[in-house]
Order: C-alpha cells, then sequence, then structure tokens
C-alpha cells in the first residue's frame, strides 16, 4: 500500500507543490477524502468515491469550475481537455492528464477533480482549482534607496503577473548577479510572500544581505614557462589581485570578467603563436572575504609560418599579393593578425586589392595544410569572383535632410565598379556632416548576382544639429547684459517662403546660418551674421560664404555714476572715448582631386573699418582716427576625422596665408603721424594648426596637436601692425575688453590667466595689442563618458605648452609656459560645446608662478 501511495503522490506532484485528491482514479487509499475512485467505496463530503477494482466507463453529463479569481472558467474547461458528451472511465488516466495539462497551464497552485453526481452512466465533475496569487508589489529590504530604484528596473517585475517558483528563483539569480558584478560575491537574498487574500494578490519582499565586496587576495597561475605571471597578468584586465595603493582597476571578483580575462589570456597566447594554448583547469577558493584564484595553463608549442603558398589567384600574382600581405616564412604564427591583413585594414589589405576594383564576391579562405612540429604551412584559397557595378543607392532614415544633400557626399555612384574602400570613406563623409548619429550609420551592400550589380543600402539616423546660446540680466545702472547666439547648421534658404517645410525652421539644404549678439549695456555690443552654402550651384563642392559683423565699445567713466564729473550721457555715465569696428568677409572654397579628395582649398576677402575715438588701445600713442583693413586669405587644409564630436582616429592639418597689400611701398611717402601710418594696415600673417587623433585601447583616445603663427611687416621702418596680433593665455574666449577688439586671433593656454601669456605692459595687458608670434603643443588623453548625439561627454588629461613673442629675436620655440591638468566636454546639439578645465601652470609670469586656474569655454574647443 505504501508503494501505491508513493506512486500517487508522484503521479500528482507537480512543481512541488501540487496536491491532488484522486487524481490517478486508479487506486486510492481507504483513508482518501474524495475523489473519483477509492480501495473502499464510501460516500464523501464533497464527492463521490468510485472502487478502484471496477473500472467504469461514464458520459460526462456536465463540466463546472470552482475557485476561480481571476481565470475564466471556460478557459479552464478547454485546457483540461474534459467536455460534456466525451467517454471516460472512472476510475482511469483521463483524469491525471487532464490536471497536467491544467498544472502545465502555470498559473494553478492545485487542481482537484471531484464527481458531483452519477446517474446510470452520466457522471457530473467539477474542476475546484486554486489560483498562484498575483503580484502586488516588489519591495526590497537592507539596501539603501538609490539601489532598490536600480533592482527595480533589474528585475522588471510587473504588477499583476503571476507569482510562480521559476519566478522567485530567477528574480533572486538577478538580483545576486547584479551584486556579484560589483563584487558582492556572498550576496545572500531571501524572499517572503506576503498575501492579500481579498485581493488573491501577494507582495514579494526580498531582503538582501550583500556582505562585504570580495577582494581577489592572490592569483596563481603555473604551467606558463614562455610568458611571465606579471605578463598574464596584466592581461586580465578586470581580475586583479589585492595590491596596496590600487585606486585603478580594484581587486573585486567579478564572474562575468573573470571569464572574459580567461579568454582574453588565451587570445594572448595564441596571438604569440602559441597556438594549442590552454586553461587545463582553474579553481576559486572562498576565504570569506577573501577569494584565491589558481590556474593552470598548457602553453604548448609556439608555431612560425612556414610556406605560405595561394591557390584560385588569376588576376594578381602570388608575389603580389604576398606583398600586400606582409608575412613571411618565420614569422609567428598569429592567426588575428593574418585575418586583418586579409580583411581587416581598409585599402591595405589582401581583400581591397580586389573590392576596391568591383570584386564584391571575392574571399580568401585561409587553410592550415601541414603541422609538422613547430611549423605550419598555410594556403590561402582565393575565390575571386566577378566584378560587381553599382545599381541603386537606396537611402533611408533623412527625414529632415534632404536626399541630393545627402547622396552628393556619396563617394559611391550608381554606374562605378563596387569599392570598399569607398564605402568606408562615405560613412566617414555622413559622420562629418554633423546631422547624422556617426554610430546609427549603417551601409548595407545587396548583391544582385543574376546581373552581376550590386545596390547600396545607407540608413541614417538624423540628430538635433541646430545651436542656441542664450544668457541675459539687468546690470542696473549698465543696462542689459547678455548673449543671444543661433546657429542653423541644416537650413534651407530657398524653403524660407514654403512654410510647409519649416521643422520648425526652413532646413534640410545643408546650409549654414549664424546670428548672434552680446552685450554689455552700452559699453560693449557686437552682432555678427553669417551665412554658407557648401555646394554653391549645386554641381560641385564649392563653399560660397559671408558674414558681416559690427562692434561697438565705449570707455566709461564710472565715477559719473557718483555724481562725480559732469557732461554723464543718457544713462548717467560718462563715455570718454570709444572702439567701433564694421565688417564684413566673402569666402569661396572648393575641394581639389589631389593628392586626395580630402584637401580643401579657400580664398576669402575681407575689409574691416575701425574707428578709434580718444581711445589708446594698443598704447602706442594711436588713439583717434580711422584705419581700414582690406586683406586677401588663402587656407589650405586637409581634414579625416572620423568625427567632428570625439574623433578616434584621423587628422587635421591647415595652412594658412593672410595678406594686406603693401601701402607704404605704393604710397611712397614719409609718414608723419600714427592717425596717417594706420589708415590703411598692412601686414602679412601665416597661421599653421595640426591636430592628430588615434585611439590608444578600447575607447581612450589620444590626441597631439601643434599650433603656429606669425605676423609680417613689409615696411621695417613701420614696424608691425598693432591690427590682427596674438593673444595667449587661460580659455581662449575673447573678452569684452579692449583687448581683443583689434582682430586679435585668442590662443587657449591652460593653467594660466587669459590675455596674460606673453609681451605685457606695465598694467599686466597686453602690450601692443599682442604678440608677433607664437607656439603651442598640446597633448590629450581623451576618454567617453557617453556617445549619445543627444549629449556627447568626454573626460581628458592634458599636458601642454605654449608661449607668445612681441619681437622675432625673443623667439625660441622652446621657451615653454608649460601646465597640465584635467577637464570635461559635453557637446549637446542645442547648446553646442561646453567645457570645463582644471590647469597648473608651472611656469612664472611677471614674476609668479601662475599655479591652478579653472577655465570655461562655451562652442569651441580650445586651440
Amino acid at each position: 500500500m505504501n508503494l501505491v501511495k508513493n506512486l500517487i503522490r508522484s503521479l500528482a506532484h507537480r512543481n512541488g507543490i501540487l496536491t491532488v485528491m484522486l487524481l490517478c482514479w486508479v487506486f486510492q487509499a481507504g483513508a482518501q477524502r474524495v475523489g473519483l475512485g477509492g480501495a473502499t467505496p464510501k460516500p464523501a463530503s464533497t464527492g463521490i468515491v468510485f472502487d478502484p477494482a471496477d473500472p467504469k466507463k461514464y458520459t460526462i453529463a456536465e463540466v463546472t469550475v470552482s475557485g476561480t479569481q481571476f481565470l475564466d472558467p471556460n478557459s479552464m474547461i478547454s485546457i483540461s481537455g474534459l467536455k460534456a458528451g466525451d467517454a471516460i472511465t472512472i476510475p482511469g488516466t483521463a483524469g491525471p492528464s487532464a490536471v497536467r495539462r491544467m498544472m502545465d497551464f502555470g498559473t494553478l497552485d492545485d487542481v482537484e477533480i471531484i464527481a458531483t453526481k452519477v446517474e446510470g452512466d452520466k457522471v457530473w465533475l467539477n474542476i475546484n482549482i486554486k489560483e498562484r496569487p498575483r503580484l502586488y508589489k516588489v519591495s526590497f529590504s537592507g539596501i539603501r534607496k538609490g539601489e532598490r530604484e536600480t533592482l527595480n528596473d533589474k528585475v522588471k517585475l510587473i504588477k499583476g503577473r503571476v507569482i510562480t517558483p521559476t519566478v522567485i528563483k530567477n528574480t533572486q539569480l538577478v538580483i545576486k548577479k547584479y551584486y556579484m558584478d560589483k563584487g558582492f560575491y556572498n550576496t545572500k537574498v531571501k524572499v517572503l510572500q506576503i498575501p492579500d487574500s481579498t485581493r488573491g494578490q501577494a507582495t514579494l519582499n526580498f531582503t538582501i544581505t550583500k556582505g562585504k565586496k570580495v577582494k581577489i587576495d592572490n592569483i596563481d597561475i603555473e604551467g606558463n614557462t614562455a610568458v611571465s605571471d606579471r605578463t598574464l597578468k596584466k592581461k586580465m584586465k578586470g581580475t586583479k589581485q589585492k595590491m596596496l595603493g590600487r585606486l585603478f582597476n580594484p581587486s573585486k571578483y567579478i564572474p562575468k570578467k573573470y571569464d572574459e580575462d580567461k579568454e582574453k589570456l588565451i587570445a594572448y597566447y595564441r596571438k604569440n603563436g602559441y597556438r594549442d594554448a590552454t586553461i587545463e583547469y582553474d579553481s576559486i577558493q572562498n576565504n570569506g572575504e577573501t577569494i584565491s584564484i589558481h590556474m593552470k595553463v598548457d602553453e604548448g608549442v609556439k608555431y612560425y609560418y612556414r610556406d605560405i603558398t595561394w591557390s584560385g589567384n588569376y588576376l594578381h600574382s602570388s608575389a603580389v599579393l604576398g606583398n600586400i600581405l606582409g608575412v613571411k616564412k618565420g614569422d609567428v604564427y598569429n592567426p588575428d593578425e593574418l585575418e586583418k591583413k586579409i580583411n581587416g585594414i581598409p585599402g591595405q589589405d589582401v581583400s581591397s586589392k580586389y573590392m576596391d576594383d568591383g570584386y564584391l564576391y571575392f574571399r580568401i579562405d585561409p587553410t592550415e595544410k601541414a603541422v609538422e612540429g613547430d611549423s605550419i604551412d598555410i594556403e590561402l584559397r582565393m575565390f575571386e569572383g566577378k566584378q560587381a557595378t553599382i545599381n541603386r543607392i537606396l537611402l533611408n532614415g533623412n527625414s529632415k535632410t534632404s536626399d541630393r544633400v545627402v547622396l552628393r557626399e556619396l563617394f559611391t555612384l550608381p554606374g562605378q565598379k563596387f569599392s570598399k574602400t569607398e564605402i568606408i570613406n562615405t560613412q566617414r563623409q555622413l559622420s562629418q556632416m554633423g546631422y547624422f548619429d556617426p554610430e546609427k550609420i549603417q551601409i548595407n551592400p545587396i548583391p544582385n548576382a543574376s546581373d552581376g550589380t550590386v545596390d547600396i543600402e545607407y540608413t541614417v539616423e538624423e540628430k538635433p544639429s541646430d545651436q542656441i546660446e542664450l544668457s541675459g540680466g539687468w546690470g542696473g545702472y549698465i543696462g542689459f547684459v547678455g548673449t543671444l547666439g543661433l546657429v542653423f547648421n541644416n537650413f534651407s534658404l530657398k524653403n524660407i517662403p514654403n512654410r510647409e517645410t519649416w521643422r520648425p525652421l526652413p532646413s534640410g539644404d545643408g546650409q549654414k546660418l549664424s546670428l548672434r549678439f552680446q552685450a554689455n549695456g552700452k559699453q560693449y555690443q557686437t552682432y555678427s551674421m553669417s551665412f554658407s552654402e557648401p555646394w554653391l550651384g549645386g554641381k560641385k563642392p564649392i563653399n560660397f560664404g559671408v558674414s558681416l559683423q559690427r562692434t561697438v565699445y565705449r570707455m566709461t567713466d564710472y565715477s559719473s555714476i557718483y555724481g562725480i564729473g559732469s557732461g554723464s550721457g543718457a544713462s548717467g555715465i560718462n563715455y570718454r572715448g570709444g572702439y567701433f569696428n564694421n565688417g564684413i568677409t566673402v569666402s569661396l572654397g572648393r575641394r581639389l582631386k589631389e593628392p586626395d579628395r580630402y584637401l580643401v582649398m579657400t580664398h576669402a576677402l575681407s575689409y574691416q573699418r575701425y574707428r578709434l575715438d580718444s581711445l589708446d588701445i594698443f598704447r602706442i600713442g594711436y588713439s583717434t582716427g580711422n584705419s581700414n583693413n582690406l586683406s586677401f586669405n588663402t587656407t589650405i587644409s586637409r581634414n579625416t576625422l572620423s568625427d567632428n564630436q570625439f574623433p578616434r582616429f584621423g587628422s587635421n592639418i591647415s595652412l594658412s596665408a593672410t595678406f594686406t597689400p603693401p601701402y607704404s611701398s605704393l604710397r611712397k611717402k614719409e609718414f608723419t603721424d600714427k592717425t596717417d601710418t594706420y589708415r590703411w594696415v598692412e601686414y602679412h600673417k601665416w597661421m599653421f594648426d595640426m591636430s592628430y587623433y588615434a585611439t590608444i585601447t578600447g575607447k581612450l583616445v589620444l590626441s597631439a596637436r601643434t599650433h603656429m603663427g606669425y605676423l609680417g611687416s613689409y615696411n621695417k621702418s613701420l614696424g608691425y601692425s598693432p591690427f590682427g596680433r596674438f593673444i595667449v593665455g587661460g580659455s581662449g574666449l575673447a573678452g569684452q575688453g579692449s583687448f581683443s577688439l583689434a582682430d586679435q586671433d585668442i590662443i587657449g593656454l591652460r593653467g594660466y590667466e587669459d590675455q596674460k601669456v606673453g609681451p605685457l605692459a606695465q598694467n599686466g595687458f597686453p602690450a601692443s595689442g599682442g604678440g608677433i608670434v607664437y607656439n603651442k603643443y598640446v597633448m590629450e588623453l581623451r576618454y567617453p563618458v557617453s556617445l549619445n548625439p543627444q549629449a556627447t561627454i568626454f573626460v581628458l588629461g592634458f599636458a601642454e605648452g605654449g608661449n607668445n613673442w612681441g619681437t622675432y629675436k625673443e623667439f625660441n620655440p622652446f621657451d615653454l609656459k608649460r601646465s597640465a591638468g584635467v577637464g570635461a566636454r559635453i557637446f549637446m546639439p542645442a547648446f553646442g560645446l561646453l567645457g570645463i578645465d582644471w590647469g597648473y601652470g608651472f611656469d612664472k609670469i611677471q614674476g609668479k608662478t601662475s599655479g591652478a586656474q579653472f577655465h570655461f569655454t562655451i562652442g569651441q574647443q580650445i586651440r
């Protein structure tokens, strides 16, 4: 009888919680309460007992359901498979099968099938179910509020969900994994289910005991003879043993990172020729608050290339392909490097040799032909295929930017041969436009093998590119103080009359419109407007630009505010001199085809008119008069940066030359006073800027930059022009004082005060309008915090040096004012680039060390 009871329990038990009465319909103990069978037939309080020794056939007259709260009774009957009119044997197998199906549904805690009535060969059945509770809410105990909010996002349990053992177990595992990833290896999670019988719901409370972070006390490696313990441990970036003074890469144990590090360790071996290297075994000993890791490696033999042969190549000889591959007999066997030289270096790998000539279907299969001792023979089996011609260009995702604006930037055009390198160049070009998220640009070649063509599908995602700069206030007697700046980077001039295309402004044609107003009451105002069209005429990349500007600066006698003096202005302030500047610049640039398409030449013609009214801004005795500056600028630049906001690789080189006519030589007269001397400004000016970016490892990027400039003179007797000089120091932002009004170039040098590096007058401000020659060198390490186009954020560490000289005799490119520090940049499309730096200047300015300085930048990179 015990055997029978055990059999019944095993059939009735499901997921550890099923209790069913008389499910088997075959045998029943005499003490069984109710059901459809029994050892001793007798009436039960809620059902009829059947004799298991005398099974009979019945027809189901009716099936009812009891005990439901949320579930539909008809659905339960359907799932059970029992329905009126069916013939069943009692006791038999139909009952257990029905219960099993219902329990498999996953929402029931218990099922009981009872015969409530029997008349002749008809039977009335009732399915009594007990539903599992529904989730009311989840709560956490033993942790901080911030952690509770994070776990709510992690577990993702929805109110009303059926609570099952699987749900509870999986939630415990998610919580444990979350804390294990943070180094809490001994985290314990207990769960308490608090029922609410009135609603059929329950609250799950998880009590979490994190314990202490488990540190790695020791990593013991054996079996390594060719590679030292130190080298192997360095390769395990996420698994570090406890060490005094370790601040970065702490020694907490995270199983996931440990598994990744074991793969990195083997990858390092194989990269260095140890093709058969494996980890024979590893073990983790839990010491409570610390763990010890022990692993044994089998390095195997270090392999070398012996014979490298080619097969299937008809277009290019094995010698030509071998030179491109660059792998020779005796080189260390490295499959990863081999694959990179075959398919991984655009324009330099073997596949580019074919794919840049249209052979889209080209492939190479490196095969180990023989392994003898420590030598491996490799056969490179090739399939050259046929050339493919570009048939169509498909463009998706540009909801704002016109198709023609995107298509004109592509280097892959219908009718051309397929080119792998040109596809990569196109991706870079789309990134540099600034209208699309660089991380979301997708390129999908769609081959049409039947006709030897290929369609290329470009998918982009628009990102905000317009910018606004807005700040303001009321400065009492000064008046309005603030800035209003608007930059529309994807403007459309022709769509201005068509209001239906405004989003919210006319856009989509790739033009740029910039408006800016800055004021400090009546004392200082500047207005500027610029417009540029990158494809003048729409057929060639000819950039046309025009800009207008006006600057007003009035020297203020603040004593008049307090009633000292007379002749105050309308606002009660005396103005005792001023500076006024109006200017216009027209530019025209085009891309050059030689030596490559990245070279751009730009010409600009500029006219500036300066009026000084009793204001000696240069401190050279020239305080009243009109000056005119007509200049011609030529700039040659080459930009191969991968991205404008956070470039990971590439360079940007620019050489600029500005010339004014040599008026003193043309006029051939003596200049009697400063007004006559500077009536027409004359100089020649040269600027060189170079930036280089390279990814060091992962997302860590090195930026190296150098900047140089000098101002020349046509006439030694006149000296150097006070206009167009260099101002060095600080953030590189132009101030509102007189020292940044005369078309000076403002050069940042972090760690020093604004405009305080170079030739200074006794009052500490730039003498003669600034220096005539400067140089600057910068090294930065950058790491991105977020590459989201809505907010690109990166942190940086820098070391830089520069100086500014008033004469060429003093010029010494190695006499630098040095500084170092850290900073951060945030690029938001609506506001442009925002930056903060902390820099420490190591060298003395006017006899004292600069020390620490904070610098803020808006809308620019520090040059």
